[in-house]
């Protein structure tokens, strides 16, 4: 499988103008995090056709920049937002108790990979024609393993339809990725899951909008 700049670049500008029209139709604060997905693996996309450009050219400072900060979406960013973002549109009060087992997996490991981006050097170089990111860091499969209940299994216990669907396509297409590449997972699953976040639009148009009750009130309610 080929990825390209041209590749990133056209993904993350897509997904950006995807992701503007998301927060458009999010409503409120509530919804704003879950909203944002689409736009934030859209500024990873691009961020990843910077780091392309940067490896074919021989720019080492660019190379650097983009790999740290690709790293700290991949590494860092999605194993704590995804699970956060969910919890906060879930209504339910024994799926939010859940739900925030999972946010505190993605805490733990989240953290546990910022340690070692700052503590050791995170470099980047082209392999089968992906970008293999070189992060070291102990316990790789444990690691792997609570990453994936964090960003995959979490969306199981949402009461969304869409949560759902993103949840197992994710975990479908990490397996994928891992079937390309083991040293390119992290660059071809970003990629996949980047392309998977156009359902978190889908959740907040057309008939999917039956999905989203009026938070506020259902919260209410649960309440009483």
């Amino acid at each position: 499988m080929c990825f390209s700049a041209t590749a990133s670049f056209t993904a993350g500008t897509a997904l950006s103008a995807v992701g503007g029209l998301t927060l458009r139709k999010s409503r409120g604060k509530i919804e704003l995090p879950l909203a944002l997905v689409p736009l934030l693996f859209g500024v990873q996309q691009l961020i990843e056709g910077l780091l392309w450009v940067s490896l074919r050219n021989d720019m080492a400072l660019l190379q650097s920049w983009a790999t740290y900060i690709f790293s700290l979406f991949s590494h860092v960013l999605w194993p704590i937002f995804v699970p956060f973002a969910i919890l906060l549109v879930e209504i339910n009060r024994k799926r939010r108790r859940a739900l925030s087992v999972f946010l505190a997996m993605g805490l733990g490991v989240g953290l546990y990979l910022l340690y070692f981006i700052v503590r050791y050097p995170v470099t980047a170089r082209v392999e089968n024609r992906s970008i293999f990111y070189d992060s070291p860091h102990f316990f790789i499969m444990a690691v792997l393993v609570v990453y994936l209940l964090a960003t995959c299994v979490s969306g199981l216990f949402s009461s969304h339809r869409c949560v759902n669907i993103f949840g197992v396509l994710l975990f479908v297409l990490a397996i994928a990725a891992y079937q390309v590449s083991v040293k390119t997972f992290v660059s071809v699953w970003c990629f996949f899951a980047a392309v998977l976040s156009l359902l978190v639009y889908i959740h907040f148009s057309g008939p999917m909008q039956a999905c989203r009750p009026n938070l506020a009130a259902s919260r209410e309610r649960a309440a009483t």
